[in-house]
């Protein structure tokens, strides 16, 4: 699976988690592409930095949870309050006011989108790519678990 292909399935994950009500309603595929990639410093126009979200997410105390995510078993749950507290308000309102929703409704979405991208990413080796092969792998799992 190829980076458009991962963004465009967890935008579609995301626009299911918010069709309660009218959140998800208006949600165009290609924005909400566009503003997964604007989540992290690194993605800018070339996609998503994984290592930096998995990064941010640690550092938010989830590192047993993105660890889920990255493995062979079943995904872990985060809440969107976890997803707030990891990214960053601030990255989460950017995130919302691109779409034209709450920040409730942007973090209920990534909540369920982000572990769905994060485990098709970690499968075949594509995120070892994007976060620069097996030395990139080290680097982030001695940040990961502080060895």
């Amino acid at each position: 699976m190829d980076l458009t292909d991962l963004l465009q399935m967890g935008a579609k994950i995301f626009i299911e988690s918010n069709r309660s009500g009218d959140a998800g309603s208006g949600l165009d595929l290609q924005n909400l592409v566009s503003a997964f990639t604007g989540l992290t410093q690194g993605g800018g126009s070339n996609g998503i930095d994984f290592g930096e979200l998995m990064s941010a997410m640690n550092s938010g105390g989830l590192g047993d949870i993105v660890s889920s995510w990255l493995g062979d078993g079943d995904n872990a749950p985060v809440s969107p309050s976890q997803v707030t507290n990891s990214l960053g308000a601030d990255t989460i309102s950017q995130f919302a006011s691109k779409l034209g929703l709450s920040n409730d409704e942007a973090a209920g979405g990534l909540s369920d989108a982000l572990p769905a991208m994060m485990d098709k990413a970690s499968s075949g080796g594509s995120l070892l790519d994007s976060i620069g092969g097996v030395s990139g792998a080290l680097n982030l799992a001695s940040k990961l678990f502080g060895k």
